[in-house]
């Protein structure tokens, strides 16, 4: 069975940030990639928000630069998903979907969070050409223009209010005659001019010749007074959620009640001597390139100390 020092699960900013700093430790980190080599990032198009691009960069470009850094530090790069893991003894055990084996003597979890949406075929469509389920990344696009925002928590009002702040029109889809969201965000929600709440509608579709232009909606869906219009739209935001993609480790690791994995104080350290997490898998608060790139960083820096211990 081969044997690694450390391996690295994802290949978002926090894992290839995570493999800058191992590889720069000589630390020889093995990173498999996953089901999205690139992580979430890599669904949008230009990111503007990333320290070091002042005139934006594309995001699949960004990445790819960030993974050739990790390699110029002898990270070596494997496709494949992580498919069993066992912490249960040292050195840990790591199964690959293609039935490889791997021990490891210190693991760092970056697997990231996937956008949950609402499973029309338009969304695919149009992602990356309207479709959006990240308000503070990619609003900043849809300056002086009108967006819907699908959702009714706290979340969904949260981006409607952030797009308030750049769009001419922001309409807040929500499929209950009510909002989830704390009173405090409501209030807030309710009070600003430009957003507009369209309670008891549901979302059946997108349309647009060179990207998103409108979407269809069904009020009241199933009821006698059940009614079908169009509004026009630039940009369309889901707001229903992110799925940490943890189950494979949730039998080793402390979880909340969504999945997001646990760690503990200020580190990324978890339950599990010489295992860390990073990244969206860990966060569900800020869910930003940067602040996984951090964690990123910290994870390594954290599997660096505990090799040392060995």
């Amino acid at each position: 069975m081969e044997h690694v020092k450390l391996l690295i699960i994802g290949s978002g900013p926090a894992g290839y940030t995570a493999a800058i700093y191992a590889g720069r430790a000589n630390l020889n980190p093995v990173l498999y990639c996953g089901l999205q080599m690139g992580g979430q990032l890599t669904q949008t198009t230009e990111v503007e928000n990333f320290p070091g691009y002042p005139q934006g960069v594309d995001a699949n470009q960004m990445m790819m630069e960030i993974r050739e850094q990790a390699e110029r530090f002898g990270t070596e790069m494997r496709d494949g998903i992580v498919t069993k893991v066992d912490f249960g003894k040292k050195p840990y055990v790591i199964t690959i979907d293609d039935g490889t084996e791997i021990e490891a003597d210190t693991v760092i979890i970056a697997t990231g969070a996937s956008a949950k949406y609402l499973g029309l075929d338009d969304e695919e469509k149009y992602r990356g050409q309207g479709v959006s389920a990240c308000a503070t990344c990619d609003g900043f696009f849809y300056r002086k223009k009108v967006c819907a925002v699908v959702g009714g928590g706290d979340t969904a009002c949260e981006d409607a209010l952030y797009l308030s702040g750049l769009c001419k029109k922001v309409y807040l889809i929500v499929r209950k005659p009510f909002l989830r969201a704390s009173q405090v965000m409501q209030d807030r929600v309710k009070a600003a001019e430009n957003i507009e709440i369209l309670f008891e509608h549901n979302a059946t579709g997108l349309f647009g010749e060179n990207g998103v232009e409108g979407v269809h909606l069904v009020k009241r869906k199933g009821e006698a007074d059940e009614s079908h219009y169009d509004i026009p739209i630039d940009g369309f935001f889901l707001a229903i959620g992110h799925k940490p993609n943890s189950d494979v480790f949730k039998d080793w690791v402390d979880t909340d009640e969504i999945g997001y994995i646990k760690t503990i104080g200020n580190t990324q350290s978890t339950k599990v001597p010489g295992v860390f997490a990073a990244g969206d898998v860990c966060d569900p608060v800020y869910r930003q390139a940067i602040v996984a790139a951090g964690s990123g960083c910290k994870a390594a820096l954290e599997a660096e100390r505990y090799l040392q211990t060995l």
